[in-house]
């Protein structure tokens, strides 16, 4: 069996997570481990659970309680291990955001497991499970093979295509996990959630990024406005979020988040290697830049030679103009 770790919010599965049941019925094809378990852990898991295909999961399993009312690494962790061993799972498969990126190494080190971190693709080697994923800022595509009998996954955002969201729902049941209070080092204080009606960086589809080349915080306004138009997130450089310009929840790069979009706009960025690494996987990348040699131009599909504080309002207009 393969463990799909979902994520959910308000009660509401993430896009990531149907991601993560085709990234499981990957593994299963490659193992032959006798099919998907889906895990769904917090508040609302329930609520979330009846979204779950039947065509997708065999069987939801869902962890709720006072222990999972928010995140707590150790706590969530157990719910994890105590799934794997109802599901008798041969692989664990997470996303890699900011909630799989920390639970996954906690689960793979507990269960002695070979952990194979923001891959693409998953596929079989000697038996066991193995993965592609890029390297090198997206220079070169390293193939690994996790040793032993179990292996965890993180998946990469956008990496695999959701499978139908339709039909009946999974069957859903309770998972008992018994977590002790010593054992929980890390509490929950305070949660302070971004408003906003854009899409999360690591989830959307479009992404319009801006760097250093729009010269001051304010001229982020054009970014915004073509993000809108687009129905977009937006994203940043390390330059710009170092600079105080955007919060660290835009970034994108080696340091930030990787993001793989179906489209990314990268406007006034120069195409550092720090910020390549995090968005090379796009599968259309647009650059604008005054700079005809900035090296962004040599990983775009489309580039615009331009003032980019021209060029935006321009694009968003016409954009505006289209959508009619």
């Amino acid at each position: 069996m393969i463990l799909a770790v979902l994520e959910a919010e308000g009660g509401a599965l993430k896009k990531i997570s149907f991601e993560l049941l085709t990234a499981a019925a990957r593994a299963d094809e490659a193992l032959s481990s006798g099919g998907v378990t889906a895990l769904l852990i917090g508040p609302g898991a329930a609520a979330a659970a009846s979204s779950v295909p039947a065509a997708t999961a065999r069987e939801v399993l869902c962890a709720e309680g006072v222990a999972f009312e928010h995140y707590a690494p150790q706590a969530y962790a157990q719910a994890v291990l105590a799934a794997s061993e109802a599901a008798s799972a041969k692989a664990i498969v997470f996303g890699a955001t900011s909630y799989g990126r920390d639970l996954a190494p906690r689960v793979a080190a507990a269960l002695s497991a070979g952990l194979l971190m923001d891959v693409t693709d998953l596929f079989a080697h000697e038996g066991g499970l193995a993965a592609r994923r890029p390297v090198y800022a997206g220079k070169a595509i390293a193939q690994e093979h996790a040793l032993g009998e179990r292996a965890v996954a993180a998946v990469r955002p956008n990496a695999f295509a959701a499978r139908s969201q339709g039909g009946a729902a999974a069957p859903a049941r309770a998972l008992a996990v018994e977590v002790e209070a010593q054992n929980v080092r890390a509490k929950v204080r305070e949660v302070r959630r971004e408003t906003g009606g854009r899409p999360e960086l690591s989830e959307a589809e479009v992404i319009v990024s801006g760097g250093r080349g729009l010269k001051e915080p304010a001229n982020f306004v054009l970014v915004e406005q073509l993000a809108d138009a687009l129905g977009a997130a937006v994203g940043a450089t390390r330059a710009v979020v170092d600079a105080g310009w955007r919060p660290h929840h835009e970034q994108v790069g080696q340091t930030g988040k990787t993001v793989s979009p179906g489209l990314y706009v990268a406007v006034g960025i120069s195409g550092a290697v720090q910020h390549i690494a995090g968005m090379s996987s796009s599968r259309t990348i647009v650059a604008i830049n005054r700079d005809g040699e900035a090296p962004i131009f040599k990983l775009a599909d489309y580039g615009i030679v331009g003032d980019a504080l021209e060029v935006l309002p321009e694009l968003t207009r016409e954009v505006g103009r289209l959508k009619g």
